[in-house]
């Protein structure tokens, strides 16, 4: 049985949703669509909306794995909740089915993509259709983000890319000052 990755873009007005294969060696999405929340005015009523629909798309398509992109900043700290809860909201249906929801930071998207963590959403596109058989010429942003997310876990395996629900990246880490030291010595310029 050949794997298939969903990939998901959450957010509360628009959730990106892509399906990825590999088949004889030829990358294919198989469907890059987009969940549409904006006429829906109550937030927990999109959220359920999502839950449902990221639900049916799992029992419909039986992916092997699932990849959501992981919000890390914003403007505004409302838009951000809402942003983390649209997340949630698509997790739990993941999980519910039985399967692992990892994450990745849009960075991490980006770099394993274009090679640059810093690339912009054309460059993103521009590289996708590139390497991968598409089912539609037209694809909206949170499609094409969706698209990027499940390209990038599909790719996990084969080159070693990590998620943001892996290994805590060195600069983050806990522990101590003798440890930091051990860890760079290059770094330590002498006594004050």
């Amino acid at each position: 049985m050949p794997e298939v990755i969903l990939g998901i873009d959450p957010g509360s007005r628009n959730t990106g949703y892509a399906l990825l294969t590999e088949e004889q060696g030829k990358l294919i999405a198989l469907r890059c669509d987009v969940i549409r929340l904006a006429d829906i005015d109550d937030h927990a009523e999109r959220l359920q909306v999502i839950f449902d629909k990221v639900s049916a798309i799992i029992k419909s398509n039986s992916p092997t794995a699932c990849a959501v992109e992981t919000p890390i900043y914003g403007v505004d700290p409302m838009a951000m909740l809402k942003l983390g809860r649209a997340q949630a909201a698509a997790m739990l249906a993941i999980t519910n089915n039985g399967l692992p929801a990892v994450e990745y930071f849009p960075k991490v998207v980006k770099k394993s993509i274009t090679g640059n963590g810093n690339a912009n959403k054309k460059q993103v596109e521009f590289m996708l259709r590139k390497m991968v058989t598409l089912p539609d010429e037209k694809l909206s942003n949170d499609a094409t983000d969706a698209l990027a997310v499940a390209w990038c876990h599909m790719m996990k395996g084969k080159r070693g890319i990590p998620s943001s629900s892996g290994k805590t990246h060195q600069n983050n880490k806990k522990g101590d000052w003798a440890s930091f030291v051990a860890d760079n010595p290059d770094r330590v310029k002498g006594e004050l």
